[in-house]
């Protein structure tokens, strides 16, 4: 079940993961639990040096940004804002007092739709 809860962002993570993959992670704090929100793969070919990355990656970071209220990355810790998540997943993140939200799975899916009518 899908619930809206508060969220402050206690540090964030922009790099490669393990196997190479260029990704984020904005880890939350729910007061007494927590989550990581991200971990989508910006780039695919790991380590590999003809590595190519998602063509709108500085849209979606950009849209985090813009979405919590900052105006840089590092601006992003000690933000608070609203989350829809579920024990597995965050499925979107909203500034609160501007009533403005992100939805991962939304974004991603217009970019797919967008790129098969090119």
């Amino acid at each position: 079940m899908i619930e809206s809860k508060n969220a402050t962002i206690t540090s964030t993570m922009l790099g490669k993961e393990d196997h190479g993959i260029f990704t984020f992670v904005l880890h939350l704090d729910y007061g007494g639990s927590g989550q990581g929100a991200g971990t989508y793969a910006l780039s695919y070919g790991g380590y590999d040096e003809k590595e190519k990355f998602v063509p709108y990656m500085g849209e979606l970071l950009w849209r985090i940004m813009d979405t919590v209220g900052v105006r840089t990355w590092e601006d992003l810790r000690g933000e608070h804002i609203r989350v829809k998540a579920d024990h597995c997943k965050v499925h979107a993140i909203g500034n609160f007092l501007r009533d403005k939200w992100l939805d991962f799975e939304e974004f991603f899916n217009a970019h797919m739709e967008s790129n098969e009518q090119d």
